[in-house]
């Protein structure tokens, strides 16, 4: 089995902290869609990473499909609960954090434009956007010790995820104003499958 990504995408960094939390061995081929060279858009025709190739060939890709995927091959350290209340509930988180990712990474993109066709306007949405799913999450933990109360679950590895990127590629927004996000980040970046897929490039 091979994983397929980059070392700065947070849905790859994902996957990459299911595979260790559940202790599943997976090759890692470092491939960026956005390089001249690349082949991911040979193996997933949509062209994105992360992408998952089975021992038989077969192919799965979108993090979300993935760490799923990933969560059922192995029984140990459950991520995603079976009652559908609160598997709906991460599904939730997983949404959530995921939309602030894809509003960070339109930004990103868009600032790679040469200025004069850079849309003000467009980033401004796609900033707001950002704002307003940490304002949400900040209210949805509250006190809880993770984002769904009392388990550590693929919830919190999204937004851990999410945090990281905000923190490689947009130091200037200050998520850390939010101390109960915060202090789930430092809980999060205590694990050894946080700590080794940090953001690099």
């Amino acid at each position: 089995m091979k994983l397929i990504g980059s070392l700065t995408s947070p849905f790859v960094r994902k996957v990459r902290v299911v595979l260790l939390e559940k202790k599943i061995e997976c090759g890692f081929e470092v491939d960026s869609p956005w390089t001249p060279e690349s082949n991911v858009s040979n193996i997933n025709p949509l062209g994105k990473i992360p992408v998952l190739v089975l021992d038989d060939g077969a192919v799965i890709f979108d993090s979300r499909v993935i760490s799923e995927y990933l969560d059922h091959m192995a029984p140990n350290n459950k991520l995603i609960p079976s009652p559908n209340r609160e598997r709906i509930e991460v599904k939730r988180w997983e949404a959530l954090a995921d939309g602030v990712c894809d509003a960070a990474a339109l930004i990103f993109l868009e600032k790679k434009r040469t200025k004069a066709k850079q849309s003000a306007e467009w980033i401004a949405r796609q900033k707001d956007k950002i704002v307003r799913g940490l304002d949400y999450m900040t209210q949805q933990l509250g006190e809880n010790s993770w984002c769904t109360g009392t388990h550590f679950s693929l919830a919190d590895i999204c937004v851990g995820c999410t945090l990281g990127y905000l923190t490689f590629r947009f130091p200037e927004i200050d998520w850390r104003e939010y101390p109960n996000l915060a202090r789930l980040n430092d809980k999060l970046m205590q694990r050894p499958t946080f700590a080794e897929t940090a953001p690099k490039g």
